[in-house]
């Protein structure tokens, strides 16, 4: 059985794996990026160190393809790294430079297209050809499905719902505008508002107060979830209120796109129901004709932070290798 090496590409580290045709992952390797310097030689220096581990560690078929997932905006022709917010890459030739220097075809896409590519092939899209896929990380990213192909744009970059602008002269966002829907429905709104309460020393968030030792600052969207999973009504209505946000958006995205599933993946998503409830409520309450057509299901991804690198992987195998 043919295998594919797939790497996904954050802000903070490289993880790589080989990838067999069933979607199992067969090796896992992993690099911190410095942070002494995140700009294109480091990070290229890094994704070889992973795959250099990968070829050395694996025994049995050799990996013919390498695939990767980058967080940033990746040309349509998939060849360059057009931008990317937390690396130092602008107009980055990434493509040609890894396939000259592993000797094998390279496919370098965003790494929301390669989470839903993966949730497509294996997880919780699997059988689904009309799909939207929501990432809420630090941010919020996505990728659409449309008749079973990644639908990428004219240039490349579709999929930036996160900046959806829903507030007119709302918060100011990272992107230069005002209102983006990630900055109500993320895993920075999340601990934005929770560490705004502890901040406050208000009663209501002395149980966040109490994990993050009294410092704001150290107060996590994990620490978050734990506690609205351990019954904290705080954390639970923070939790409730980024859902919320999630089901405006979503049901936006629905009277434009009008998917069949929304798949939610990314970090923030590990909250489960009591995010995605929420979600669903408010998606019922909002949507354009509801009453008079069906309601797409919202559903957790079910990869986990797997997903970037499997999908990356099975898009190089698709594209190099052929379907399995």
């Amino acid at each position: 059985m043919s295998t594919t090496i797939g790497i996904d590409i954050g802000g903070t580290k490289v993880s790589g794996g080989v990838v067999d045709a069933r979607g199992r992952i067969l090796e896992r390797a992993r690099r911190d990026t410095p942070d002494r310097s995140r700009e294109p030689a480091v990070v290229e220096e890094t994704i070889m160190a992973v795959i250099d581990e990968l070829l050395a560690r694996h025994e049995g078929v050799e990996p013919e393809a390498v695939g990767i997932g980058a967080a940033g905006f990746v040309s349509a022709d998939r060849g360059t790294v057009v931008f990317a917010p937390h690396l130092s890459w602008r107009n980055e030739p990434l493509r040609d430079r890894m396939s000259e220097r592993t000797g094998r075809p390279v496919t370098v896409d965003n790494d929301a297209n390669a989470a839903l590519w993966a949730e497509y092939r294996y997880g919780a899209a699997h059988g689904h050809a009309e799909v939207v896929m929501i990432t809420l990380g630090t941010g919020i990213g996505g990728a659409l499905l449309v008749a079973g192909h990644l639908a990428r744009g004219r240039y490349g970059l579709a999929g930036e719902y996160g900046h959806m602008q829903v507030v007119r002269g709302g918060l100011r966002c990272e992107c230069g505008n005002k209102g983006c829907w990630e900055q109500y429905s993320s895993g920075n709104a999340l601990v934005r508002e929770a560490r705004s309460m502890v901040a406050a020393q208000s009663p209501l968030a002395s149980e966040l107060a109490t994990r993050a030792k009294g410092d704001p600052a150290a107060l996590t969207g994990p620490m978050i979830t734990e506690a609205a999973r351990d019954g904290d009504r705080t954390a639970r209505e923070l939790l409730a209120e980024v859902g919320d946000w999630l089901g405006r958006g979503i049901a936006n995205l629905a009277a434009a796109l009008d998917p069949e599933l929304f798949v939610i993946g990314g970090g923030v998503s590990a909250a489960g129901e009591l995010l995605l409830e929420p979600a669903r409520e408010r998606l019922a309450k909002q949507l354009t004709g509801r009453g008079y057509r069906p309601v797409a299901r919202i559903v957790g991804a079910r990869l986990g932070p797997d997903a970037g690198l499997i999908g990356a992987a099975d898009l190089a195998r698709v594209e190099h290798l052929g379907p399995r």
